[in-house]
């Protein structure tokens, strides 16, 4: 095996980093790979998808912690591809309120995201949106055939992709099943609208490959920095992928680094008040010009008051508008407004951060919980039977 960052195999496994390593610079070849599966079900791909869309009311995009992320970054595209109403809600909070959320009346499809399928919370939304609903249409996007979520989703009303093996993570954070589950979703999104986005995924693949062999020297410096508490920020589609970042650095350093994820523009309404001078502030850029003056006018505020120990800036284009610490721009963007593929390549920086900064601190980033408070699988979850 070739080193990956820098570390033979002998030093990662040393490190109790070897999966989490593996799972994070696979991704460009995952993707092409998921894309080559897609295309070979396209077909009967289509007919589940004109089927569901034309008799379901609206689309919910669920998931349990990291999966239900992803509906945060498709849940606009799906909404202007499949004109319908479409909404993110985690797994987590369906099956404690479900009518809060869906009624009798409803025909909807329910797209379920999961890397092992055994989460009890996403077998108990499958299950109460069925016993709730006057008609359901599934998707479910899972890293694992053998899960119990792929095994219960049979019948004309169900349709199954099973993403390649090597996207089923050993470790315990989520890394390339996060992005792989966001591609299917992405290009299931495209092939429906009949988009060519083998050019845009070309890119995102290249742009992932950039990071994966020269840009994480640059990353790895940056988590070796003497911070407390990561803020990142994202707005659109890239709200998802702050949510993410958050979540992979706090979980590869066991809760010591305090993360926070918010908007651009809800940054200023209260939270922006945790920044202080251990602070890394990390900032996923749009490329639409009209959002940018938003997340602009933000950067350029924080050098007011308190500010940070050191800030980082992801754009596809280079952004001159604003003054940072550490910039990186993804360069042969095409000429595009849509964000569709950014959130795909832009959480590899908010991977390798958590990933370097696990490794910084001491931890073990393949099992980084040395109480065991975290697991793979979540374990301890009753599900209850529903009442209305």
């Amino acid at each position: 095996m070739d080193d990956i960052f820098g570390y033979n195999q002998h030093q990662l496994i040393e490190k109790g980093a070897l999966h989490t390593a593996k799972e994070i610079a696979q991704q460009p070849i995952l993707w092409k790979e998921i894309a080559a599966a897609l295309e070979n079900q396209k077909s009967d791909l289509l007919k589940f998808l004109h089927l569901a869309i034309s008799k379901c009311n609206r689309i919910i995009l669920t998931g349990a912690g990291t999966s239900s992320y992803i509906g945060y970054s498709l849940k606009g595209t799906w909404k202007r591809k499949f004109d319908k109403p479409t909404e993110a809600i985690s797994t987590t909070d369906f099956v404690s309120h479900p009518h809060d959320y869906i009624s009798a009346q409803e025909n909807i499809l329910l797209v379920s995201f999961a890397r092992s399928g055994n989460s009890p919370e996403s077998v108990g939304a499958f299950k109460i949106a069925n016993q709730i609903c006057n008609n359901v249409y599934h998707i479910i996007i899972t890293c694992n055939a053998s899960g119990k979520l792929a095994e219960i989703a049979t019948g004309k009303n169900s349709y199954v992709f099973n993403l390649p093996e090597k996207s089923n993570d050993k470790s315990l954070a989520m890394t390339s099943s996060y992005s792989g589950m966001l591609l299917s979703g992405i290009l299931m999104a495209e092939i429906f609208a009949n988009c060519s986005y083998h050019e845009q995924l070309e890119w995102a693949i290249k742009t992932a490959g950039c990071f994966i062999t020269e840009e994480y020297k640059n990353l790895q410096k940056i988590a070796g920095i003497d911070f407390e508490r990561a803020v990142f920020l994202g707005s659109g589609s890239l709200y998802g992928t702050a949510i993410e970042s958050h979540l992979k650095m706090q979980e590869l350093t066991d809760g010591q680094i305090i993360c926070k994820h918010d908007s651009f523009l809800g940054f200023r309404h209260g939270p922006k008040a945790v920044v202080n001078e251990k602070t890394l502030l990390v900032y996923f850029f749009s490329n639409d010009k009209y959002v940018m003056q938003y997340e602009n006018d933000l950067v350029n505020m924080m050098h007011k008051g308190k500010k940070p120990k050191y800030e980082v800036g992801i754009s596809a284009n280079k952004n001159d508008n604003v003054s940072l610490n550490y910039s990186f721009s993804m360069a042969n963007l095409l000429d595009k407004k849509d964000d569709i593929f950014l959130p795909l390549c832009m959480i590899l920086p908010g991977q390798l951060l958590g990933f370097f900064k696990s490794l910084h601190l001491g931890f073990m980033p393949d099992n980084p919980s040395t109480s065991g408070a975290i697991s793979r699988v979540v374990e301890g979850v009753t599900i209850y039977p529903y009442k209305s």
